[in-house]
C-alpha cells in the first residue's frame, strides 16, 4: 500500500507537470486547502469555489515542485513500509488518510483567513512518522550531512531524530502564529496536526500483536539531509 500511495502521488505530480501554468493554478486552488474557503462561505461563493470537502483528501496528492515532491516521497519511502507492516495495508491506508485530513483541519483552524492554497502529503507523512517513532523507538536513522562537500554520516535513534524534528515544527508554527494569522510558505501546523493525530491513533490501527513498541528492535533507515 505504501508503494500504491507513492505511485498515486507520482502520477498526479506528472499530470501537474503536463498542465499549463494557468490550468495548474486553477487545479491547486480547487483541490488544495484554501482555509478561507471553508471559514467564509460568502467569500468562497464570490470567488467561485464549489461547495465541497473533497480538498481535504485531494490536497495531500498535490505538490508544488520537484523538491517538494521528492522530499515527501523519499520520507514516505523511508518510514511508511515499516508502519504498514505493523498495521496491514488497509489499516495503513485509512491511517494515512485520516492523519492527512487531521492535518488539513488543523491548518484551517490555525489559519482561518488564509487564501493561499496548502498542498502536499507532508501532513499525512507526519502522522506516519509519529507512528514510526512510537512503534520503532529503538531503530536507527542514518542520514547524510554534508560538511564542506564531504559526506558525513550520522546515526541517531528514531525517537531522538523524529522528536527533534517535531519540536522544530512546533517552534516554527508558534513563531508563524506570533507574527501573523496567515499561513507561511510551509504549513507547519498541518505537520503538527498530522503528527499529533498519528501519535494518538497509531495504536488503534496497529495489529494487536504489534501495539507495544520494541525499543531493542534494530531497524535501519536512511535519510538524506542537506
Amino acid at each position: 500500500m505504501n508503494w500504491v500511495i507513492i505511485g498515486l502521488n507520482t502520477v498526479v505530480f506528472l499530470l501537474e507537470l503536463s498542465l499549463p501554468e494557468r490550468s495548474l493554478e486553477t487545479v491547486i486552488h480547487l483541490f488544495g486547502i484554501v482555509p478561507a474557503r471553508f471559514t467564509d462561505p460568502q467569500w468562497a461563493e464570490w470567488m467561485g469555489y464549489p461547495h465541497s470537502y473533497l480538498p481535504m483528501l485531494t490536497n495531500m496528492f498535490l505538490h508544488s515542485g520537484w523538491g517538494h515532491f521528492v522530499g515527501n516521497m523519499w520520507t514516505l519511502y523511508i518510514f511508511g513500509d515499516n508502519v504498514e507492516d505493523r498495521m496491514g495495508p488497509t489499516r495503513y491506508l485509512l491511517f494515512y488518510l485520516i492523519t492527512g485530513i487531521a492535518a488539513s483541519i488543523t491548518h484551517i483552524v490555525l489559519h482561518p483567513t488564509s487564501t493561499v492554497p496548502a498542498i502536499g502529503a507532508s501532513g499525512a507523512i507526519s502522522g506516519v512518522m509519529a507512528a514510526y517513532m512510537f512503534l520503532f523507538p529503538g531503530s536507527r536513522i542514518v542520514f547524510l550531512f554534508p560538511i564542506l562537500f564531504l559526506p558525513y554520516f550520522i546515526e541517531l535513534p528514531a525517537l531522538l531524530y523524529i522528536g527533534v524534528w517535531f519540536i522544530g515544527q512546533l517552534i516554527s508554527g508558534v513563531t508563524v502564529l506570533s507574527i501573523t494569522d496567515r499561513a507561511a510558505g510551509i504549513a507547519f501546523w498541518a505537520h503538527i496536526g498530522g503528527f499529533v493525530a498519528g501519535a494518538v491513533l497509531y495504536r488503534l490501527f496497529a495489529r494487536q500483536r504489534y501495539r507495544q513498541s520494541y525499543p531493542d528492535e534494530y531497524v535501519r533507515s536512511y535519510h538524506n539531509y542537506a
